[in-house]
């Protein structure tokens, strides 16, 4: 095994220090640009990684060099045990930080032991702030208790930032109102282009929202607008407001501007690895393990996945083997 306080170098030169790890592919909204109104085939129980499993591959991939884990689904809080798995991450002394993304609907009760995990840094689903756009675009009327949600969140001190997914007809005019909630509170606000991870495939013929029209229509509003200087490896170019508490970032997600400094890896919750977004999977660890390796030959097996990382999400596409358009719902690949 590599040496604690190491780091794996791709293929390209970029270090590999951060996974984010779905435990599960089920998900309490439905959410229009993550999965068709009837849902998708949930996996069976068996079909997953089990909580001990995924402790191995953090415990392995920490050994490695992977210093941040983000806790992803489908909806995280919706898979039975969670906060005990949480715990059982805290004791990894290699992971200097663990992340949390939901869409706040089952967190709340939550937020207390989560705050005794010291796990504060929370990425929070909320495409709008409008209570029928939200019941439109999830399906669910649950945007009370999300925002309940996020109050008590800042009033605990959590590190909170918002996820909004800007998609063509149905929450544009969100922008403005969304950037204009960081007058008062703390929050980063992060606009993101709609990919077609939604289980059909693309919605429009050409993405007309970019990463370009998000910043326009942000400093129409905002001629003062100012960027701030860059997190390592973030994939947010980031904004402040002069006066606000909070902050705004916009996230290229579909332009995929930021690969060229990509540390991230992804472990779906039936153990396929992907070292891009944008591949169908490169490694099956659940049968790898199943098959009786041990942690050499996982790590030996990661090591090689790690050495044949595409350039970029575009070359990540172009080579996909099962399914030639990227069409799965972001639920079953880790949201």
């Amino acid at each position: 095994m590599n040496q604690p306080g190491r780091v794996i170098i791709d293929n390209h030169g970029r270090p590999i220090e951060y996974m984010r790890l779905a435990v599960t592919d089920r998900c309490n909204l439905r959410c229009f640009y993550c999965m068709p109104e009837e849902g998708i085939k949930y996996l069976p129980k068996k079909a997953l990684l089990t909580y001990e499993e995924m402790e191995r591959l953090v415990d392995i991939t920490s050994k490695m060099g992977v210093s941040k884990i983000r806790i992803t689904g489908g909806e995280p809080f919706v898979r039975k045990d969670l906060i005990d798995f949480l715990g059982k991450l805290r004791e990894n002394e290699r992971i200097k930080k663990i992340n949390i993304t939901t869409n706040g609907v089952l967190t709340k009760q939550y937020l207390p032991r989560l705050h005794e995990l010291d796990i504060k840094d929370i990425n929070l689903s909320i495409d709008t702030l409008d209570r029928a756009r939200f019941h439109h675009i999830t399906r669910r009327d649950e945007l009370p208790k999300v925002m309940d949600t996020l109050y008590a969140m800042l009033d605990m001190g959590f590190r909170v930032k918002i996820n909004a997914v800007i998609m063509e007809g149905k929450n544009t005019e969100d922008i403005l109102e969304l950037a204009a909630f960081t007058k008062e509170h703390p929050v980063e606000i992060r606009f993101i282009e709609e990919m077609p991870f939604n289980g059909e495939g693309a919605n429009y013929p050409k993405l007309t929202w970019n990463f370009k029209k998000i910043y326009t229509e942000l400093e129409s509003q905002y001629p003062d607008i100012t960027r701030l200087t860059a997190e390592p490896a973030s994939t947010a170019v980031r904004y402040k407001i002069p006066g606000h508490a909070g902050s705004l970032g916009i996230i290229a997600a579909f332009s995929r501007t930021f690969c060229g400094s990509c540390n991230r890896i992804r472990l779906t919750a039936q153990g396929t690895l992907k070292t891009c977004l944008y591949d169908d999977g490169v490694l099956d660890l659940k049968a790898l393990m199943r098959s009786g390796a041990d942690d050499s030959a996982v790590e030996a097996a990661l090591l090689k996945a790690f050495k044949s990382r595409p350039r970029d999400g575009f070359e990540a596409e172009k080579n996909r083997t099962t399914l030639k358009n990227v069409s799965e719902s972001m639920s079953t690949i880790g949201g």
